[in-house]
């Protein structure tokens, strides 16, 4: 199963210190963090930890190799 891409950009998000859980599945309505759509799906949301506020660029497409991190996966999507 291929996740839903909700865009095909990152998501540019300046975070505060926090644990974050990331949506994997494409189906949040709260994009580009997991609000439980993915029940069902067999898709998990990626949980990670921000120590100190900075920009992160979470991935948009779902198709990133990098976690929760754009890696420019975007790119090579029809």
């Amino acid at each position: 199963m291929q996740p839903k891409t909700p865009q095909k950009s990152p998501y540019g998000l300046e975070l505060q210190p926090g644990t974050y859980y990331w949506c994997a599945c494409g189906h949040s309505q709260k994009q580009p963090f997991c609000d439980g759509s993915h029940k069902g799906t067999g898709f998990t949301p990626v949980k990670f930890v921000v120590d100190t506020p900075q920009k992160l660029w979470l991935c948009g497409c779902k198709h990133t190799k990098a976690g929760y991190l754009c890696d420019g996966s975007h790119r090579t999507l029809p």
